[in-house]
């Protein structure tokens, strides 16, 4: 009976007869006319921040100076936004061999200079068991940097889109360093460099890197945080720093 009500005064009002004021009727039209609750609009998600081209930036430094005031002044988000400084080098520029490795961690976004922490002392270490001189005043024998140049939030590994935003950078660091051989600390770094994955792989084989420059010999080995953390690989990574210093010594005669 209500539903037939309801449909009598729906025609009625479309006709434009009153129509009666019964109890009744009253509460159909209460209950025809409560308006209809909608949701309220999604709150918009934040858009995901575009950092400017970092190509033509890099493309424009002239010198390794020159990078790092880029570097210095670059935007790069969430990536620099959470690091205290960006991170260049440390080492001699002008030296044969380039050592890139993947991030900054704590100790580096401090002190504005990478592998200055405990895998960074380790570096120096086995540097040294092959005659190379990578600390202190009189480091003239290596050139040390990453493939990202912020510390990630949560020292966490820099993701994909980050390493991309740091990749023209880091070409162009090599470009002005001119390095003979490059070292490639860690999977990241290799597979930055070279596309290849599976350090455990390929760790200890020459592959090759071509920024523009021309073809640059480069070795990966495990990464010195990674060996604190695994010691019994040690001895593997001995025996690929035999080959660099094989690979350096031809150099040196060339």
């Amino acid at each position: 009976m209500e539903a037939s009500l309801r449909s009598l005064l729906d025609w009625y009002e479309r006709a434009g007869v009153e129509t009666p004021d019964l109890p009744l009727a009253r509460s159909v039209r209460r209950v025809r006319t409560k308006p209809v609750e909608t949701p309220p609009p999604p709150t918009p998600k934040p858009a995901k921040f575009a950092a400017s081209d970092p190509a033509p930036i890099a493309a424009a430094c002239k010198t390794i100076a020159e990078l790092k005031a880029a570097l210095d002044s670059y935007d790069a988000g969430a990536l620099s936004d959470s690091a205290r400084q960006a991170v260049l080098a440390r080492g001699n520029p002008e030296a044969d061999l380039m050592i890139i490795g993947e991030a900054p961690g704590r100790d580096e976004d401090q002190a504005g200079l990478p592998f200055v922490g405990r895998s960074g002392q380790l570096l120096d270490r086995m540097l040294g068991a092959i005659g190379l001189n990578s600390g202190g005043a009189e480091a003239n024998d290596v050139y040390i940097a990453n493939v990202c140049f912020w510390r990630p939030p949560n020292n966490r590994k820099p993701d994909p889109d980050e390493l991309e935003l740091c990749r023209p950078f880091v070409n162009r660091h090599i470009e002005l360093a001119k390095p003979k051989l490059i070292l490639l600390a860690g999977g990241t770094s290799m597979q930055v460099m070279t596309g290849i994955t599976g350090i455990m792989r390929n760790r200890g084989q020459w592959q090759t890197i071509n920024v523009g420059t021309g073809d640059i010999p480069a070795l990966p080995i495990y990464h010195p945080a990674f060996l604190l953390r695994q010691p019994a690989l040690k001895a593997e990574a001995w025996q690929d720093l035999l080959t660099l210093r094989e690979r350096l010594a031809d150099v040196v005669q060339d």
